[in-house]
């Protein structure tokens, strides 16, 4: 996820978004005694019954589904007994480095004596467990590589470490090739033969689970009594796992819910690791009042920082730090580069939005859009083709130079389309046109030859086309209705701030109506505050984020997607619209 909630004027232009609303159904009856509104919301979310809010830690799927785990721990309580030295080697965004931390903290405090973390430097490694990193990696003469959040696609590395002698556990939840790497290990719930119920861990996850397993296995073989140890808690953990899940926009499926939600309630309760607390501090928001947005909208942007412009290192670094100056310190450094982060995005949206605007219309843009300029960063274009995917409502390969003859792109979808599946697809018509790839549903990562960009582009967008129809090309904000005047009070906005957590696969509540502006004005650097008159009567308190150059008038009518949401001022709490989308009336 990227920073930021903007909202958009809607004035017609490229790419605006059209409300659709949710199908009205039937309050199930286990959900009827719920608040009516909360209710609606659930049941429109295919929750039937109450007990599926319950987000308790015993009701987390057993580790014993994970294809691989007796061979995973196994391996892991013979590095134990034997002493063997540990090498985490990570990837180098927020889920990689959230699964790193979890890694080393865990082996640590279950004995492990050597325990080292290394992440690839992304300008001269790449992705994963490459040989070339397996060349680094082996100056520290590590017995044991496990690998997080990667490694599934690394068949190439995985052959050097063995040949040098090393083991290899892979734990990943990226999607599986054809051939699988010859690993002493491998724990992944999209690799083919496993039947664990959920698919949609992060990395992260992946990873907590097997330290779960490997738990039990040592409490089973007597080994911390032996060892004079105490047991690990590991829902201390859970914060870091929380972090990984939402930054990487996973869908929160039931069991990823249960996840996300027991970390937020750590870190409310102060039981959160120095480095989180530092980074939502660092960002302005109050541990104490943290939601599943502010990971992935405060937190993960500055951890992620790390990663795309400098080494992640630093990232792990803030999140391993047992002070809470240290972590500070750390945290401080990270926003600055998310600061120089957002400059360099800026710049390269611009380029591509001038890009966009030699296209005549939104109708002329090709179903599948491939952007390329030689100045840009190869650490922002997933960001840059996210936020291009935002304005065109199309998926977005954004693609920046990487040596003299090779581009690496970064893929943004859209609901309905499977990116990875899809180059996967022109891999097979055309396999001399990608070097690489990998990825899941909604993002994946390529390298291309330069000379092969304009054929592929070609090629990208015809595939494209074959899988999405043109109404699909239509950005949709997906509401759930309108709410009467009465409905929308402090109770209700309060009720759905935590009734999540909200994220990906279970959208965050979203309303919309017609409403008169009663009043603006602009606050901080490009935020306009409203005042809405509902139709009821009721004068409401808004803010439209990034809106203040927008043509709003007192009297105007205007139609609005928002969310009733909780403003903590002085002190004191009230309720305030959050506007994600604001029309003019005639052009709603």
């Amino acid at each position: 996820m990227t920073e930021g909630h903007g909202a958009k004027k809607g004035a017609g232009g490229m790419g605006d978004p059209r409300i659709v609303r949710r199908p009205a159904k039937a309050v199930p009856a286990g959900l009827r005694a719920l608040h009516p509104v909360l209710a609606r919301v659930y049941g429109s979310r295919a929750l039937l019954d109450s007990s599926e809010l319950d987000h308790s830690f015993a009701r987390l799927l057993s580790p014993e589904g994970l294809k691989g785990m007796d061979a995973a721990t196994a391996l892991l309580v013979q590095a134990l007994d034997a002493r063997w030295r540990i090498l985490v080697i990570g990837d180098f965004d927020a889920d990689g480095a959230t699964s790193c931390a979890v890694a080393c903290r865990a082996l640590r405090d279950m004995g492990a004596e050597d325990v080292d973390f290394l992440v690839p430097n992304r300008f001269t490694f790449g992705y994963g467990l490459t040989p070339e990193i397996v060349e680094v990696a082996a100056r520290a003469r590590p017995d044991l590589i496990v690998t997080v959040d990667n490694g599934i696609s690394s068949l190439a590395g995985v052959d050097a470490a063995r040949a040098r002698g090393m083991a290899v556990l892979i734990t990943d939840h990226h999607l599986a090739g054809d051939v699988l790497p010859a690993a002493n290990a491998i724990v992944n719930p999209n690799q083919p033969g496993d039947g664990f119920a959920s698919k949609n861990l992060a990395g992260v996850g992946v990873i907590f689970y097997v330290m779960l397993a490997l738990r039990a296995q040592l409490r089973a073989r007597g080994w911390f009594a032996r060892r004079g140890l105490q047991e690990p808690n590991l829902a201390r953990l859970l914060d870091l796992v929380a972090l990984g899940t939402v930054a990487d926009v996973v869908p929160l499926d039931a069991n990823n819910r249960i996840l996300v939600a027991q970390g937020l309630k750590r870190i409310r309760q102060g039981e959160s690791c120095p480095g989180i607390v530092a980074l939502l501090e660092a960002g302005g928001r109050t541990p104490g009042r943290v939601t599943a947005a502010d990971l992935g909208f405060v937190a993960g942007p500055r951890l992620n920082a790390a990663g795309r412009l400098e080494d992640m290192s630093l990232g792990i670094s803030c999140l391993l730090a047992g002070e809470a100056m240290h972590a500070y310190e750390l945290a401080q450094q990270l926003d600055r580069l998310n600061r120089e982060r957002r400059l360099i995005e800026a710049g390269m949206q611009e380029q591509a939005l001038d890009a966009l605007r030699l296209l005549e219309l939104d109708a002329q843009l090709p179903a599948g859009l491939c952007l390329f300029d030689d100045s840009w960063h190869q650490g922002v274009i997933g960001i840059l083709a996210g936020r291009i995917r935002e304005r065109v409502n199309r998926p977005v390969i954004a693609f920046a130079p990487a040596g003299e003859h090779e581009l690496k792109g970064s893929a943004r979808s859209v609901a309905g389309l499977h990116i990875r599946d899809t180059l996967d697809a022109v891999a097979a018509r055309h396999p001399e046109l990608l070097q690489r790839f990998g990825g899941h549903a909604m993002a994946a990562g390529l390298t291309i030859a330069r000379s092969c960009l304009e054929p592929f582009r070609q090629v990208f967008a015809e595939e494209v086309g074959h899988r999405l129809g043109r109404e699909s090309l239509q950005g949709e904000i997906v509401s759930d209705g309108e709410l009467a005047g009465p409905e929308i009070t402090l109770e209700l906005a309060e009720l759905l701030r935590d009734g999540g957590p909200w994220g990906q696969g279970f959208p965050e509540p979203v309303f919309d109506g017609v409403f008169e502006i009663a009043g603006t004005r602009t606050v901080g650097a490009n935020h306009l505050r409203l005042v809405l008159q509902h139709p009821d009567g009721a004068l409401l308190d808004a803010i439209a984020f990034n809106q203040a150059d927008g043509a709003w008038q007192p009297g105007q009518q205007v139609r609005a997607a928002y969310r009733p949401d909780v403003n903590h001022f002085q002190g004191n709490r009230t309720l305030q619209l959050v506007v994600t989308q604001l029309w003019p009336l005639a052009q709603s």
